[in-house]
């Protein structure tokens, strides 16, 4: 009779980029089994982002997997176990899509929140035409990391509004007043310009949300937003993924930022998102 050691699923896996992002092998079975969820976790905090390659997931089977990694987060409250559609097609999504086009420009999700969410996995249904509609990634553990001492020593003890509101300038820079009011109903958040984690890591939470650095006037707010977005996006902390039908992407949002990349907002392209409930606070 085999042992457990004799019958453990060997976990496999390659980087995809020095800094950031590699790629599971591991088969469908393998990974809705369960076992290699611990291990999942452990490379996806590791590196950030992890790439499933066509694994064609089913809807059902995208929750049983995000279910080995943690807590299960709905979309919203009193939501039940299910994906969400993402698409920025109005015809698709006419309740969120105008909301949704903050997405394309970099940013974290839930800094309207106290308790971030861990990760999002999302899988492609109908993938843009090639050579658009791609999702972005930068690490914000590695782009910190990489930072010169006595500029993490001017940054590490400031402290940033966050809203949804400011958004909006990315893509209507003369939005009508009804616009902004509904967008500033989601309300503001304060939050550290650097997050200490448990694990004793740090990390910039930064990105479209934020609107101003505390206790700095605006252009020099603007200077720090904008100058640390450029250098965590560099090439050197980044990674683009480019869609199949049937892959699957998951993100630790608690140390990148992520955007959908240019497409055709009429071409049907369709994502369904699973998310992880967030585990640690931002402060």
């Amino acid at each position: 009779m085999a042992t457990a050691s004799e019958t453990r699923v060997e976990f496999r896996h390659e980087a995809l980029r020095p800094k950031i992002a590699s790629r599971v092998l591991n088969t469908k079975e393998e990974l809705l089994a369960g076992d290699l969820g611990p291990a999942i976790r452990a490379l996806l905090e590791e590196r950030g982002v992890l790439v499933f390659k066509q694994v064609n997931f089913t809807d059902d089977e995208q929750v049983a997997f995000t279910k080995t990694l943690g807590e299960f987060a709905p979309e919203r409250m009193g939501d039940g176990e299910n994906v969400s559609k993402i698409t920025l097609d109005i015809k698709e999504n006419p309740g969120a899509a105008e909301y949704l086009k903050g997405s394309l420009y970099w940013h974290i999700d839930g800094t309207m929140n106290d308790v971030p969410i861990l990760a999002s996995l999302l899988s492609c249904k109908v993938p843009a035409p090639k050579g658009t509609g791609n999702t972005g990634f930068c690490s914000t553990y590695a782009a910190w990391d990489a930072l010169p001492d006595d500029r993490k020593a001017e940054l590490e003890q400031l402290r940033a509004i966050h809203g949804v509101w400011p958004t909006v300038f990315y893509y209507d820079p003369e939005p009508s007043v009804a616009k902004l009011r509904g967008m500033k109903t989601v309300g503001e958040n304060e939050l550290p310009l650097v997050w200490n984690h448990r694990s004793g890591r740090k990390s910039l939470v930064i990105g479209c949300t934020t609107l101003q650095i505390l206790g700095k006037t605006p252009f020099e707010s603007a200077e720090i937003i904008h100058g640390l977005r450029e250098w965590s996006t560099q090439e050197e902390f980044s990674y683009s993924h480019e869609w199949d039908e049937g892959d699957l992407v998951m993100w630790d949002n608690t140390g990148t930022m992520h955007r959908a990349e240019a497409y055709d907002l009429t071409c049907g392209r369709m994502m369904h998102r699973t998310k992880l409930k967030g585990e640690e606070p931002f402060a």
